[in-house]
């Protein structure tokens, strides 16, 4: 698979979660490294995989995909880094070496990589998170996938007066979000309100996240601290030590098998061309009729291309 159109259907979707069936499988648990208590979901039996988030989400935008990987005879781990979800939100480390380091102990605390690297997944800034843990630590990862994002530092960026609606919509957050105390003024105590917007925006397929799961993200960013963790992520990976920090891991490209998948109403080619220039075994493709949030729409077809990239590229 290099480069190609994935068809998604209505099929691809998932029922409404279902907390009792999913809780009948998996739990809740806690770990401490790095000096934060990282919140993470497990289940199932079998060889490991973790699985991490972007924002403005949580472990739960993994909920379906998890499901379907257990059945397939993984064991799932589904991770809120720090300053995310229900991990710890301490004042300061969110530059990807701190993160990236911060899995490394997860890792090694629950012994994810004992019989060998283990599979890692990310979306959005997961993505970068992904990334970066692969490229620092590559003794903890077999197999990399990433979904729909750029990579700071290294995804190359038009050059452009005024962008196009379109390409607005889905990059303006960038900008934004790296504002000091701003982002926090305006969306503080406004939560429920932007995350309608941003999940009607940014889904090609909103009703995916349902009245529900809406609440379940509302609850996580009106934490205390929440927002100005999460928007930390941004404000340390574009200053110019996170990109250049990206730029020397560019410069040692991945050897190990690598999954990229962008949407056509998302990031489209974008992190499978980037990926191409930072690894030497690269496939990928993106999914048409999708947008950002391909895990939650277009969950089968999402842990189908996992399963087949693992077939394919087994260790």
């Amino acid at each position: 698979m290099t480069g190609q159109i994935i068809a998604t259907v209505a099929d691809d979707t998932c029922p409404p979660f279902d907390p009792g069936a999913f809780w009948s499988v998996f739990g809740h648990e806690t770990a401490r490294t790095g000096g934060v208590d990282l919140h993470y979901v497990a289940g199932g039996d079998g060889p490991p995989v973790l699985l991490v988030p972007g924002w403005p989400q949580s472990w739960y935008a993994w909920r379906h995909v998890m499901d379907l990987l257990r059945q397939a005879g993984r064991r799932v781990i589904a991770l809120d880094p720090r300053g995310m979800g229900d991990s710890g939100r301490p004042a300061s480390g969110y530059d990807l070496q701190t993160v990236a380091a911060d899995i490394h102990g997860l890792v090694q605390a629950l012994g994810l990589a004992a019989d060998g690297p283990l599979d890692v997944v990310g979306h959005d800034v997961g993505s970068w998170i992904s990334y970066a843990h692969a490229a620092d630590w590559p003794q903890d990862v077999g197999r990399l996938a990433v979904l729909d994002a750029a990579l700071p530092g290294i995804t190359q960026v038009p050059a452009v007066d005024v962008l196009p609606d379109a390409v607005n919509l889905k990059t303006w957050h960038f900008a934004f979000n790296r504002l000091d105390d701003l982002p926090e003024i305006l969306l503080q105590g406004r939560e429920r309100e932007f995350l309608t917007w941003l999940f009607r925006v940014k889904a090609t397929r909103p009703w995916t996240i349902t009245p529900t799961d809406l609440e379940e993200y509302v609850r996580v960013n009106a934490a205390p601290g929440a927002t100005r963790a999460a928007l930390s992520y941004y404000r340390h990976v574009f200053s110019p030590d996170g990109l250049n920090a990206n730029r020397r891991r560019a410069a040692r490209p991945l050897s190990i098998p690598v999954l990229a998948l962008g949407a056509d109403n998302g990031a489209g080619t974008v992190l499978y061309e980037t990926m191409k220039s930072v690894a030497t075994d690269v496939r990928g493709g993106v999914f048409e009729n999708c947008g950002h949030y391909m895990p939650e729409e277009a969950p089968r077809r999402v842990a189908s291309e996992l399963l087949q990239f693992w077939a394919e590229r087994g260790a």
